[in-house]
Parts: C-alpha cells; sequence; structure tokens
C-alpha cells in the first residue's frame, strides 16, 4: 500500500472514530467505511489498496469504535468510583 494510502486513513480515523454508544458500533461502522471509502476516492486512493493493508475497513473501523468505548468506559468507571 502506497505511504499516500496509510496516511490519509490514520488521517481519516483520527478524525471520524471517536467514542460512541456501544449498542450501535455496527451500524456506525457501516457508515463510516462507507464515508471513508469515499473520501479515499475523492483523494484518488483507491479502496482495494487500503483493503489490502488492513482487510475490511468497516472491521478495522468498528474494532477503534469498540475500543473507543472501552477506553471512555474506563474513564467513567474512574471518575464515578
Amino acid at each position: 500500500m502506497s505511504e499516500h494510502a496509510i496516511e490519509f486513513l490514520r488521517e481519516w480515523i483520527g478524525e471520524k472514530v471517536h467514542c460512541q454508544s456501544s449498542a450501535h458500533i455496527g451500524k456506525q461502522a457501516e457508515t463510516l467505511a462507507k464515508e471513508c471509502a469515499a473520501k479515499a476516492a475523492e483523494a484518488g486512493i483507491a479502496l482495494e489498496d487500503i483493503q489490502e493493508e488492513v482487510g475490511d475497513i468497516q472491521e478495522l473501523i468498528a474494532s477503534r469504535l469498540e475500543e473507543a468505548a472501552e477506553a471512555e468506559e474506563g474513564k467513567s468507571d474512574k471518575a464515578s468510583g
């Protein structure tokens, strides 16, 4: 995968993937994956180039959403405990 595609994906995930309710992660991941693919295309990056490196971007985004939700839950537990 090109360095440009890697940098695009890192920046995009950093901007778009934030803590959300863990109840809707699947739907959020689907929506964000479609948005990511569209933005990558606008930037001249083929979705295949990204998926060649990271696999299914929807799964990657879902994983990041889950991590963010768990981190937020951990903060809430510490604050209330």
